[in-house]
């Protein structure tokens, strides 16, 4: 197999010859010529007698294949020279991609800390290396967040399964009715639980395919079949559309309307408003630190006990659903209590 140094090595060494060989040509050329004139140009004999001399156009010609044959040999050493010095340049340049190579064989599930920190100018091997180490921090994120929500998920699926369990180890007869409401509850909750998985995982994967929605009818769809329960639920949509899933998307707008309502207290309101591609869902209800924020988004994070207690995926399927469809999402408190839950969407109205 040929390698990328055997190759610049010949390259280098090729392009240094070929110079060589035309420089010689051009400089014996040039010297045969200068020989020939000057030659010509000198006086003719003096008038005493001389002793005999060489031919001058003889020794033009002895002079030239002697410089010839001088060069020729010089040129071949320095072609050796080149040789070797193009292969220890070569492999001086090729050593970062060296670098790049073994950390990437070494890379495993226990191993994606390492990186390959390369040091010296901004070249285009410097930037290679640094577009490597981002991927690398991106996929140690990514395992990390997945391990995560592997070992919430599998904790969270337990929970109801255990309670079933002991309900029916537990259960006498005369319980047989409360027996089957808790077990129905905890069925309910983890067939609940199984569904926004699947979303989540669903919304993290991206969109397969994208048609223009009309948001505005989503949202409205969504509130006329929403629960309020004792809650005050006011609108104010504009028409707007954007390119995505539309049961993503109206998925998305129940997370939101579910969150505002759970985390809220009887008789406060929730204002959902959709205007030039922003919708706000704002909200009354408890305080919410804002060293908590962070929180919001990730799966499995409850910062209160609530009326309906979910699974707490709500708020990171809403996130993983915006960020497939190009929007932005962000929490602001609200003075009173309650939080202001905006997704900024990129379309056309």
């Amino acid at each position: 197999m040929t390698t990328i140094r055997l190759r610049l090595t010949l390259i280098y060494s090729g392009l240094f010859l070929l110079t060589s060989i035309a420089l010689l040509v051009t400089v014996n050329l040039l010297l045969r010529q200068a020989l020939k004139t000057r030659v010509a140009r000198l006086p003719g004999a003096a008038a005493a007698p001389q002793p005999p001399a060489p031919h001058l156009p003889e020794l033009v010609n002895d002079v030239i294949g002697y410089q010839w044959e001088t060069t020729t040999f010089t040129v071949g050493i320095l072609t050796l020279v080149s040789l070797a010095v193009g292969w220890l340049v070569a492999g001086r340049i090729l050593r970062p991609v060296h670098r790049i190579t073994a950390t990437a064989q070494r890379l495993s599930l226990s191993t994606l800390h390492e990186r390959i920190a390369l040091t010296g100018p901004k070249d285009e091997l410097k930037e290679l290396a640094d577009t490597f180490d981002a991927m690398l921090d991106r996929l140690e994120r990514s395992v990390q967040a997945q391990q995560r929500f592997i070992a919430n998920a599998s904790h969270e699926l337990r929970t109801p399964l255990a309670v079933q369990r002991a309900a029916i180890e537990i259960g006498l007869p005369e319980d047989v009715g409360a027996i089957r409401d808790t077990l129905l509850l905890h069925n309910r909750r983890a067939e609940h639980l199984i569904d926004a998985l699947l979303v989540l995982a669903q919304a993290e994967h991206g969109l397969d395919s994208k048609r223009p929605v009309a948001l505005d009818q989503v949202v409205r769809l969504v509130l006329a079949e929403a629960d309020p329960d004792g809650v005050t639920v006011t609108q104010r949509v504009e028409p707007f559309v954007v390119e995505g899933d539309p049961v993503l998307l109206n998925r998305l707008l129940t997370n939101l309307l579910d969150n505002a309502v759970r985390h809220n207290h009887r008789g406060g309101t929730v204002e959902v408003t959709l205007s030039g591609g922003v919708l706000t869902v704002r909200n009354t209800g408890p305080h919410v630190p804002r060293e908590r924020f962070g929180d919001l988004f990730e799966p499995f994070r409850r910062l209160h006990t609530t009326r309906g207690q979910g699974a707490g995926l709500g708020l990171s399927i809403v996130a993983a659903i915006a960020k497939a469809h190009g929007a932005d999402v962000r929490a602001d408190p609200n003075p009173g209590g309650g939080l202001e839950l905006v997704v900024a969407f990129a379309g056309r109205t």
